[in-house]
């Protein structure tokens, strides 16, 4: 009899695929004790993006959420993802901020760790392994799953006995897209299990419907764990329902042993908590069955939707899932897992909403084709690389050996606000995320997100309206747009619920003819456009550019929704000051978006005379960043 046990993904992957990692810590509490007393492998709670999520959106500190759920959690493992170089972030750390995470996590509480490398570059996976096995934990290495003409039986193996060779106590099979069939599933844990002859756990994805076929299969092989979420957070984007995988093993050998009572009972908990907070469940779209074709795996798939939305551009979804497979192959086939689905997503979104492939390409990407992530499974198509990187050379060694130690660093720079060795580390992955969690966190004022925006809230309140704002209607201001853009109309005006907007036609510049704004009660603030087009008509400042004489300048606009900064860390100067001369493609400053850091590169050859925004603040689409004096010819 071989019976197959269970790790439930609720409280991370599950609400991560679905719910964008909104669930809080609060959300959990209460239903821990069921979960620990259900009979689970170990409780997947921790790693993946819930870390960023916390500190960013939450106004949580992800280190007390594990405290807290470990002082509950008594016989159940705790579990993370663990992204092996990168941490929980999207770009590698030096060898001591790893090692010192790892540690950490484990002393906080936990006990299982899943270490994976996006392009299943081993020796990514060295340091973060050796430093688990070092902490006390179980450690299980990923070989992540994905098709391609490099991705074969045969390389899966290699990679799985190298990570066995490394000392994994166990191997997981990381189909994040859900593109393992049953038969292959099938083949390729008998061949695991006979050639290595350790645990093998398997984790997928129900996005394209398959996963509960394909876990009925491995059981058959004879896998050993399988990921499943409770029902409310399952299907779709998520894993498999546990209720449904539990049945259907009942009265088999392969028999869980769980409790369907018990169950449903944890279910009741979560569907409650679903409806009160406003989220979907998991269903499977038509777009969603195309994941066979793109192989856009369910996280990804959330979140660009949500950059999409972000960006004003929806409508755009199908070009950008398009775009995403001719990216891939261009860059090499890097499987489509954090952070290599972040580097190719949101390269084919810029791709799309620009309308020019690579005109705009985030540091990442440059960093990516530079080998700063590793070894690409495929070379990279020549002619993208040169025009990503030049000529110059990329990595051949692993990246991590190029990074100068950077714990000594993150102690000095976060002194005044960091209360512990989590708080110095939180601020190594995430500097300025972090330092104004401190900030936030020391004169008390901790933000966070109140319940999730409806679509029908999100398609009629801008951004930058707050609670009070929401009666504005922006398809009112849409129409306005339109009729100024579209006639010789110099200046409209809209007042409702005692919000006036002014939308004006103003001085050209760069070929920016439109300048909106908002009052209310004595304030101004900039109107973002409703939608991303490649040559914007309307621009947002929060600056009046006609404080500057406008003879010989143009403007650096921001190409897409996010934060601006002016450096790349909050101790780091400022890319550019006010006086400064700057080049063609000289770096101007960041803006954060889709997970991204990207870095603004000026396309105009001048002096700085006016920066517009501040550090910190929230941008839109097509807004003036810079205004550059042309240099003289």
């Amino acid at each position: 009899m071989k019976p197959v046990k269970i790790t439930d993904t609720t409280l991370r992957d599950a609400h991560q695929s679905l719910w964008a990692t909104r669930m809080r810590t609060e959300d959990m509490l209460p239903i821990l004790t069921e979960l620990d007393e259900a009979g689970f492998f170990s409780l997947e709670v921790w790693g993946g993006a819930t870390f960023d999520v916390c500190l960013r959106f939450l106004g949580e500190d992800p280190w007390e959420r594990l405290r807290q759920i470990k002082s509950i959690v008594k016989k159940t493992p705790l579990q993370m993802l663990l992204r092996a170089q990168s941490l929980v972030g999207y770009s590698h750390y030096p060898d001591d901020v790893v090692r010192e995470f790892v540690s950490l996590s484990v002393k906080n509480g936990i006990d299982i760790i899943r270490i994976f490398d996006s392009l299943n570059d081993v020796r990514n996976m060295v340091v973060p392994m050796d430093a688990a096995k070092k902490a006390g934990a179980h450690v299980q290495a990923s070989v992540v799953y994905t098709i391609s003409p490099v991705h074969t039986t045969k390389h899966y193996l290699e990679t799985a006995t190298s990570l066995a060779e490394l000392g994994a106590d166990s191997i997981c099979i990381k189909d994040m897209a859900g593109l393992l069939t049953p038969y292959k599933a099938y083949e390729l844990v008998s061949l695991l299990k006979k050639e290595l002859g350790i645990m093998v756990h398997l984790h997928s994805h129900y996005i394209g419907g398959m996963a509960v076929g394909t876990y009925l299969k491995a059981a058959e092989a004879g896998v050993d764990v399988i990921d499943t979420a409770s029902v409310p957070l399952a299907f779709g984007a998520s894993q498999p329902p546990v209720e449904t995988v539990v049945r259907a093993l009942q009265d088999t050998e392969h028999d869980t042993g769980l409790n369907l009572r018990q169950l449903f009972r944890i279910a009741k908990y979560f569907e409650a908590l679903r409806k009160s907070r406003g989220f979907e469940r998991g269903i499977t779209r038509i777009s969603d069955m195309r994941v066979f074709e793109h192989q856009v795996p369910g996280g990804m798939i959330s979140n660009l939707v949500s950059q999409l939305e972000e960006q004003g551009a929806l409508e755009r979804i199908h070009d950008v899932l398009e775009e995403i497979p001719k990216v891939r192959a261009e860059l090499g086939y890097p499987p489509l897992v954090t952070p290599t689905s972040q580097i190719v997503g949101t390269q084919a979104v810029l791709n799309v909403l620009t309308g020019v492939r690579y005109k705009l390409v985030p540091g990442e990407v440059k960093a990516y084709v530079r080998g700063q992530y590793g070894r690409p499974p495929a070379p990279i198509d020549h002619e993208i690389q040169k025009k990503i990187i030049g000529d110059e050379e990329p990595l051949t060694v692993r990246p991590a050996d190029i990074l100068e130690p950077g714990l000594a660093k993150a102690q000095r720079e976060s002194a005044e606000l960091a209360r512990s060795p989590e708080d110095v580390i939180s601020y190594a992955i995430f500097p300025q995320v972090a330092k104004k969690f401190f900030e936030e966190r020391q004169a008390g004022v901790i933000s966070r997100e109140g319940p999730k925006e409806t679509k029908e809230t999100k398609e009629t309140q801008p951004a930058w309206l707050s609670k009070e704002d929401s009666k504005l209607n922006l398809q009112e201001i849409k129409e306005l747009i339109k009729i100024i853009d579209e006639t010789e109309i110099s200046e409209l005006n809209l007042e409702s619920d005692g919000v006036k907007v002014s939308i004006r036609k103003g001085p050209s510049f760069a070929g920016v003819p439109v300048i909106a704004s908002a009052r209310q009660e004595g304030t101004e603030r900039a109107v973002a456009p409703p939608a991303v087009h490649p040559s914007p008509t309307i621009e947002a400042s929060p600056k009046a550019p006609e404080q500057v004489g406008l003879e010989n300048t143009k403007m650096i606009t921001s190409p897409m929704v996010g934060t601006f900064y002016s450096s790349q860390s909050p101790e780091a100067a400022a890319y550019v000051k006010v006086g400064q001369m700057v080049e063609v493609g000289q770096p101007v400053c960041i803006v954060e978006a889709m997970k991204l850091m990207n870095e603004i590169e000026s396309e105009i050859e001048g002096k700085i005379i006016q920066i517009l925004v501040e550090n910190g603040q929230p941008v839109e689409y097509g807004q003036p960043l810079f205004i550059i004096e042309n240099k003289e010819k």
